[in-house]
């Protein structure tokens, strides 16, 4: 685990001076949760009036700053319409070292998510520590996950809740007594949507898994946790209802001023976004694989999961699809001003730990994803010697990058920007491609008693608590 976060944390650190866009270090989403995070660490206040006005925002974006925010009442108080808890988690850093040092704490929750993950692999579901810290290592060292290691958004903190939160729910039966990890996740559980209001269904599976564990047998405890939530969601809702001026951070953005729901789409239209199940995947520009082809094997990997079934099996993939879900038919776009994958980056250490699994069981698998994940590896850092020397930013026109590996192959994958054409007979290969992989991942592995079908037969005679883990009990999972 140690190695895995220290490997994780100096892969991250070279896209730290690595611009976004043309005049400014960052964009978008970031430099307002930086700004807060001034504000928090000096005003103790997430008023960003005087910030704006005092344009504290230079040193990391030199160029005007679209401020997002409308005044709030006659004094003039603006707030981002972002949710709080990553910009005080940055508040320390900003005002010791600035945006470096900001970056510089994300690097280190990414490390703690790639030893977490780590973790969740081979104590939960059994994978051989070697196999799963190869398979993590290479995929926290690839883009998206080593992308938000460093851009300042909720993702990579938020995953650091999920992985903890599936860790805890996942663990140990209640009859073997898990209060350590009951305070994990009802953590992990009250943390995300206080990151952002689009990990409530992923906190909402969490909940879930952490109640159907505590009913029957511990029905005090179910009592006791469900209203540590209820009080949690209470006391949030108040918050965003006093400070925001609506039930969620959306309501003080000048995008939003005709109701928060506009975070949606003014006229969604869910059919057409369904094509996003396949082009998170595989879209030319914004999809995981375009950048990082080991993440085609994550529906075999996922498949072979439902197939077999470990204990856990069913949280792991319900967190997910949850995750996935809010992607695919709640955000308001799959193509936006940040680097792909950002929808998804929260649940895609589930399917890390999938593919820890499915490369357990079949070593050919873990050199698949060691060889998709090193192209990953070579595309982002390629990129990053671009965007830092001028020639190419991280958000702007990194599709333009002169990585040869991209070019040849993202021409094999289609484009969604321009779903016309080739775009659609592309589409249907590729998701005809998945569905066999699909397939292939469902009929060559066995139901089986979870963990101990192999890695936790292993560990079973030397780890005390073995036996009990792989007893635990199952439950069914923009900006």
């Amino acid at each position: 685990m140690a190695a895995v976060a220290v490997w994780t944390f100096a892969v991250a650190l070279p896209a730290i001076g690595a611009r976004a866009t043309y005049g400014a270090r960052v964009t978008a989403d970031e430099p307002q949760y930086l700004t807060t995070a001034i504000s928090i660490g000096e005003d103790f206040d997430l008023d960003i009036s005087d910030e704006l006005a005092e344009r504290r925002f230079e040193p990391y974006h030199e160029i005007n700053l679209n401020p997002q925010t409308i005044e709030l009442d006659d004094s003039g108080r603006r707030i981002s319409p972002h949710d709080p808890l990553l910009p005080a988690l940055l508040a320390v850093p900003m005002r010791l070292g600035g945006w470096v040092a900001a970056k510089a704490a994300l690097a280190t929750i990414a490390a703690a998510t790639a030893a977490a993950t780590l973790w969740l692999a081979v104590r939960r579901f059994g994978v051989e520590v070697g196999v799963g810290a190869v398979v993590v290592g290479a995929f926290f060292a690839a883009p998206p996950l080593v992308g938000y290691a460093t851009q300042v958004y909720p993702e990579m903190p938020a995953a650091l809740c999920v992985v903890l939160g599936l860790a805890a729910v996942t663990g140990a039966s209640p009859r073997t007594g898990a209060a350590a990890g009951r305070v994990v996740a009802l953590a992990s559980i009250v943390a995300l949507p206080w990151l952002s209001v689009k990990f409530v269904p992923v906190a909402a599976v969490l909940a879930a898994a952490l109640a159907v564990r505590s009913w029957p047998e511990r029905g005090r405890q179910l009592v006791l946790d469900l209203a540590v939530l209820a009080v949690a969601g209470a006391v949030y809702l108040a918050f965003h209802r006093s400070v925001y001026g609506g039930w969620t951070a959306y309501a003080s953005g000048d995008h939003f001023v005709d109701g928060e729901m506009l975070v949606l789409g003014s006229d969604p239209d869910y059919l057409g976004r369904s094509r996003r199940l396949i082009g998170l995947l595989v879209d030319r520009g914004f999809g995981l694989a375009a950048w990082t082809p080991a993440y085609l094997l994550a529906v075999p990997a996922l498949a072979a999961v439902a197939r077999r079934r470990p204990p856990g099996w069913a949280t792991l993939l319900a967190v997910f699809g949850a995750g996935y879900a809010v992607a695919t038919w709640v955000a308001l776009t799959m193509h936006g001003w940040w680097w792909p994958g950002r929808q998804v980056v929260a649940v895609l250490p589930v399917v890390v730990v999938a593919v820890a699994m499915l490369a357990d069981r079949r070593r050919g698998i873990q050199w698949l994803a060691l060889g998709g994940c090193l192209v990953g590896i070579f595309s982002w850092l390629w990129l990053v010697v671009e965007a830092s020397t001028g020639r190419r930013t991280l958000v702007v026109d990194f599709e333009e990058t002169a990585n040869p590996v991209y070019q040849v192959w993202s021409a094999l994958l289609p484009d969604h920007r321009h779903f016309e054409g080739g775009s659609v007979a592309l589409t249907v290969a590729w998701a005809a491609v998945m569905a066999a992989t699909g397939v292939w991942g469902w009929f060559t592995s066995r139901p089986g008693p979870g963990s101990a079908a192999r890695g936790g037969t292993r560990r079973a005679t030397a780890e005390p608590g073995a036996a009990q883990i792989a007893a635990g009990t199952d439950c069914a999972e923009p900006g």
